[in-house]
């Protein structure tokens, strides 16, 4: 595969486009070979050339990402978002492939439960369930090395799953929902937090609830000093902030921390793609909540 200078991959983005709806079959066959030499960006640019007014571009468009064999990150998405049969880890790598749409999810599942064999080979049950969170910790934050992005907060890299796994790095809400999914893998129910201005695990199993700061390492809270906290946030917040989020409404935060990062780094188009995701989220809310 020829290496082309942004100028000439925009250059060949635009003859691309210029003959999407020639049905000559030998213009099909040569978009199909340069969208073949280039998956990642072909994809992205399909994509975009569907969510455009021009409906037949949009047709022709459907029709390679169909004849290729690939996958319509944006759109599978939003059927997830309107189905709302809602399950957190299928729903963030749907999320991831909205802007990876090639990314094979097997790596980061086996990854995964790389991650929760792990675990149980610690364990010495009986134990609590603090106990095996400290376990989980000890694995995530200490073997494997799993940290918070301290450097890079606000790179969008850190808000795809399975950049996380790969990069070992991360905002605490895509640290805390690697957190879940490995303590689901083991039978352990935990609940995500939306704390203002940071997010966390919920532990309600034991006797006593405790929390988990996955960006301080794995740091125990109990309830008193979650009040405490609470009170001296500078964030009007309430106690209804130490209750569990729903899948939703966690998936919705990982958005919009999206459109602020891609705003931030002057990607508007991808800035205004995940605000349609938000966007999507509340109007299925105020539909559920006006019916």
């Amino acid at each position: 595969m020829k290496m082309l200078s942004k100028v000439e991959k925009e250059k060949l983005w635009t003859n691309i486009r210029r003959l999407l709806d020639d049905e000559n079959p030998i213009v099909r066959q040569a978009i199909i070979r340069e969208l073949k030499s280039y998956p990642d960006e072909g994809i992205l640019f399909l994509e975009q050339v569907i969510r455009e007014p021009n409906n037949l571009l949009a047709k022709h468009a459907h029709s390679l990402i169909e004849e290729l064999g690939w996958v319509d990150g944006v759109g599978a998405f939003l059927q997830f978002i309107r189905s709302q049969r809602y399950e957190l880890e299928t729903g963030w790598f749907l999320l991831d492939r909205t802007i990876f749409p090639t990314l094979d999810i097997s790596t980061s599942t086996l990854f995964l439960n790389q991650l929760a064999d792990r675990v149980r080979e610690l364990l010495t049950p009986p134990q609590s369930a603090k106990d095996v969170c400290s376990v989980i910790n000890r694995v995530l934050f200490h073997e494997f090395g799993f940290r918070g992005a301290t450097k890079d907060f606000a790179d969008p890299q850190n808000s795809f799953l399975h950049r996380v796994l790969e990069r070992r790095k991360g905002l605490p809400i895509t640290l805390s929902v690697l957190y879940l999914l490995v303590a689901r893998r083991i039978s352990l129910e935990l609940e995500p937090i939306g704390l203002p201005g940071r997010f966390m695990v919920g532990c309600f199993s034991d006797r006593k609830p405790f929390y988990i700061d996955v960006w301080a390492g794995g740091k125990f809270f109990e309830i008193e000093e979650m009040e405490g906290f609470l009170e001296d946030s500078s964030v009007e917040s309430s106690g209804a902030s130490l209750l569990p989020v729903t899948v939703a409404e966690t998936l919705t935060r990982g958005c919009r921390n999206l459109v602020q990062q891609y705003a931030k780094f002057g990607d508007q188009t991808n800035s205004e793609l995940f605000l349609k995701f938000v966007t999507e989220f509340e109007r299925i809310y105020q539909r559920e909540a006006n019916a």
